[in-house]
Protein backbone atom coordinates (compact mmCIF):
# COMPACT_ATOMS: atom_id res chain seq x y z
CA UNK A 1 0.00 0.00 0.00
CA UNK A 2 1.34 3.40 -0.93
CA UNK A 3 0.35 6.33 1.28
CA UNK A 4 -0.15 9.58 -0.57
CA UNK A 5 0.81 13.02 0.65
CA UNK A 6 -2.80 13.88 1.62
CA UNK A 7 -2.90 10.73 3.76
CA UNK A 8 0.37 11.60 5.49
CA UNK A 9 -0.62 15.18 6.33
CA UNK A 10 -3.22 14.20 8.97
CA UNK A 11 -0.74 11.79 10.58
CA UNK A 12 1.89 14.53 10.66
CA UNK A 13 -0.61 17.02 12.08
CA UNK A 14 -1.71 14.61 14.80
CA UNK A 15 1.89 13.88 15.76
CA UNK A 16 2.84 17.55 15.87
CA UNK A 17 -0.23 18.67 17.79
CA UNK A 18 0.19 15.87 20.31
CA UNK A 19 3.83 16.60 20.97
CA UNK A 20 4.65 20.26 20.40
CA UNK A 21 4.65 23.30 22.56
CA UNK A 22 7.17 25.74 23.87
CA UNK A 23 10.02 23.89 25.50
CA UNK A 24 12.47 25.08 28.10
CA UNK A 25 15.65 26.84 27.09
CA UNK A 26 17.23 23.49 26.36
CA UNK A 27 20.56 23.69 24.64
CA UNK A 28 21.45 20.38 23.04
CA UNK A 29 24.56 18.47 23.93
CA UNK A 30 27.82 20.31 23.31
CA UNK A 31 29.13 17.47 21.19
CA UNK A 32 26.97 15.91 18.54
CA UNK A 33 27.77 12.36 17.44
CA UNK A 34 27.78 11.26 13.83
CA UNK A 35 24.22 10.98 12.56
CA UNK A 36 22.78 7.53 13.20
CA UNK A 37 21.40 5.43 10.36
CA UNK A 38 19.36 2.27 10.13
CA UNK A 39 15.89 0.86 10.58
CA UNK A 40 13.31 2.32 12.92
CA UNK A 41 14.05 -0.49 15.37
CA UNK A 42 17.79 0.21 15.23
CA UNK A 43 17.33 3.95 15.79
CA UNK A 44 14.87 3.27 18.64
CA UNK A 45 17.38 0.93 20.28
CA UNK A 46 20.10 3.60 20.01
CA UNK A 47 17.71 6.03 21.72
CA UNK A 48 16.76 3.41 24.34
CA UNK A 49 13.15 3.45 23.20
CA UNK A 50 10.68 0.60 22.87
CA UNK A 51 8.77 1.81 19.80
CA UNK A 52 4.96 1.79 19.83
CA UNK A 53 4.30 1.35 16.08
CA UNK A 54 1.66 3.67 14.65
CA UNK A 55 2.27 3.36 10.88
CA UNK A 56 4.00 0.50 9.08
CA UNK A 57 3.81 1.13 5.33
CA UNK A 58 6.16 0.76 2.39
CA UNK A 59 7.04 4.47 2.32
CA UNK A 60 6.95 5.41 6.03
CA UNK A 61 7.23 3.66 9.37
CA UNK A 62 6.25 5.70 12.41
CA UNK A 63 6.29 4.94 16.15
CA UNK A 64 5.79 6.72 19.45
CA UNK A 65 8.71 6.70 21.86
CA UNK A 66 9.24 7.95 25.39
CA UNK A 67 6.79 8.73 28.15
CA UNK A 68 5.08 11.82 29.51
CA UNK A 69 6.79 15.07 28.61
CA UNK A 70 9.62 13.06 27.02
CA UNK A 71 7.34 11.57 24.35
CA UNK A 72 8.30 11.92 20.69
CA UNK A 73 7.51 10.47 17.27
CA UNK A 74 10.23 8.56 15.42
CA UNK A 75 9.68 8.00 11.70
CA UNK A 76 11.73 6.38 8.96
CA UNK A 77 11.24 6.79 5.23
CA UNK A 78 12.00 4.66 2.18
CA UNK A 79 13.30 7.67 0.19
CA UNK A 80 15.00 10.99 0.89
CA UNK A 81 12.35 12.75 -1.20
CA UNK A 82 9.50 11.17 0.78
CA UNK A 83 11.17 12.27 4.00
CA UNK A 84 11.58 15.89 2.83
CA UNK A 85 7.98 16.07 1.60
CA UNK A 86 6.73 14.75 4.95
CA UNK A 87 8.88 17.23 6.92
CA UNK A 88 7.85 20.16 4.73
CA UNK A 89 4.18 19.32 5.24
CA UNK A 90 4.55 18.69 8.98
CA UNK A 91 6.56 21.88 9.59
CA UNK A 92 3.54 23.93 8.53
CA UNK A 93 2.04 22.85 11.88
CA UNK A 94 5.02 23.99 13.96
CA UNK A 95 7.10 21.77 16.18
CA UNK A 96 10.71 20.69 16.52
CA UNK A 97 12.39 18.14 14.30
CA UNK A 98 15.59 16.16 14.59
CA UNK A 99 16.48 15.11 11.06
CA UNK A 100 18.82 12.36 9.91
CA UNK A 101 19.15 10.47 6.64
CA UNK A 102 15.73 8.93 5.97
CA UNK A 103 14.54 9.46 9.54
CA UNK A 104 13.06 12.19 11.73
CA UNK A 105 12.16 12.56 15.40
CA UNK A 106 9.43 15.06 16.34
CA UNK A 107 8.77 16.33 19.84
CA UNK A 108 9.26 19.15 22.31
CA UNK A 109 12.33 21.29 21.73
CA UNK A 110 14.20 19.99 24.78
CA UNK A 111 13.36 16.36 23.93
CA UNK A 112 14.73 16.50 20.39
CA UNK A 113 17.75 18.52 21.54
CA UNK A 114 18.57 15.80 24.10
CA UNK A 115 17.94 13.08 21.51
CA UNK A 116 20.44 14.79 19.22
CA UNK A 117 23.14 13.92 21.77
CA UNK A 118 22.41 10.25 21.05
CA UNK A 119 21.37 10.11 17.39
CA UNK A 120 23.14 13.15 15.93
CA UNK A 121 21.25 14.85 13.14
CA UNK A 122 20.14 18.39 12.38
CA UNK A 123 17.62 20.40 14.39
CA UNK A 124 14.84 22.11 12.44
CA UNK A 125 11.92 24.18 13.66
CA UNK A 126 8.46 24.37 12.13
CA UNK A 127 6.53 27.53 11.45
CA UNK A 128 5.30 29.24 14.62
CA UNK A 129 1.66 30.27 14.33
CA UNK A 130 -0.41 32.68 16.34
CA UNK A 131 0.65 35.80 18.00
CA UNK A 132 1.42 37.15 21.26
CA UNK A 133 2.73 34.95 23.84
CA UNK A 134 5.18 32.30 23.03
CA UNK A 135 8.12 34.59 22.38
CA UNK A 136 9.56 32.29 19.73
CA UNK A 137 10.54 33.73 16.36
CA UNK A 138 8.97 32.27 13.26
CA UNK A 139 11.32 29.46 12.35
CA UNK A 140 11.68 28.87 8.65
CA UNK A 141 14.39 26.26 8.58
CA UNK A 142 16.37 27.43 11.59
CA UNK A 143 19.11 24.84 11.76
CA UNK A 144 22.03 23.94 13.87
CA UNK A 145 24.08 23.53 10.70
CA UNK A 146 24.02 21.24 7.71
CA UNK A 147 26.10 18.18 7.26
CA UNK A 148 26.72 16.50 3.94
Amino acid sequence: MRLTRPMLAPAALAAVLALTGCGADGDGADTVPATATGSLEHLAAEAECTPDMQTDADTIRQALCGKGAGKYVLATFSTDRGQREWINTAKDYGGYYLVGRKWVAVGHEDVVADLRGTLGGTLEQGVQHGGGGAGHPAGHGEHAGHSG
